[in-house]
């Protein structure tokens, strides 16, 4: 999806980018000076509990001396998730305005985008139509400076939650056992089927004394 965004971005000519992993945390300090003397950013990250990933929050966490500085970025940030329902991006959703306000960066929106899950498993003409809107978000990005408000709402869908029929179909289909073939694939291919249903931070039984 961020390559789909960065081609209709670069369409403008003269428009630059650098893209940075954040995995790569021996690298942080060049993210944080990257930040600082970019004209936009975009942060992308997936879904992770309900928040965002650690790498994601130790990187944000660097950028506190940045707080109230003339001349930050503009920021803005694109949340995906397995999950079709995007009430559970909200809240994450919510800190990140908060994040964007406290930084004193130009607020540019949060892109919200969930059942991404298995995009690289589909044929291409399949994710034809979610691709070329986030070209179109890139373009309108060059174009305006800003995130299209009515792509941030097309891309998330009309509902924030399940509708009653589509609870219907994913218990039929959890009962089929066709929603765990896709985990237990990936499962297996990592070694780590069997360890499936392990607990390694509960706390351990308490001794009992005779």
């Amino acid at each position: 999806m961020l390559d789909r965004l960065i081609e209709g971005f670069s369409t403008f000519r003269g428009n630059g980018h650098e893209v940075y992993y954040l995995v790569s945390q021996k690298d942080t300090e060049q993210f944080v000076e990257a930040f600082g003397r970019a004209q936009h950013v975009i942060i992308a990250f997936p879904l992770y509990t309900d928040a965002m990933p650690g790498i994601v929050k130790l990187f944000i966490e660097r950028l506190q001396p940045f707080c109230g500085r003339e001349g930050n970025p503009a920021l803005g940030f694109i949340v995906q998730s397995g999950f079709p329902e995007t009430i559970h991006s909200r809240f994450v959703e919510k800190y990140l305005e908060k994040l964007a306000r406290r930084l004193g960066c130009d607020y540019l929106g949060t892109v919200i985008k969930g059942g991404v899950e298995g995009i690289q498993a589909r044929p291409n003409w399949m994710n034809r139509k979610l691709f070329g809107r986030f070209r179109c978000l890139g373009k309108r990005l060059a174009k305006s400076g800003r995130f299209d408000p009515r792509l941030i709402r097309t891309l998330a869908g009309r509902r924030d939650r399940l509708s009653g029929f589509g609870i219907h179909v994913v218990n039929m289909l959890r009962k089929t056992g066709l929603m765990d073939s896709y985990w237990n694939g990936l499962l297996r291919e990592n070694k780590a089927f069997n360890d499936r249903y392990a607990r390694p931070y509960s706390a351990p039984p308490a001794a009992s004394w005779k």
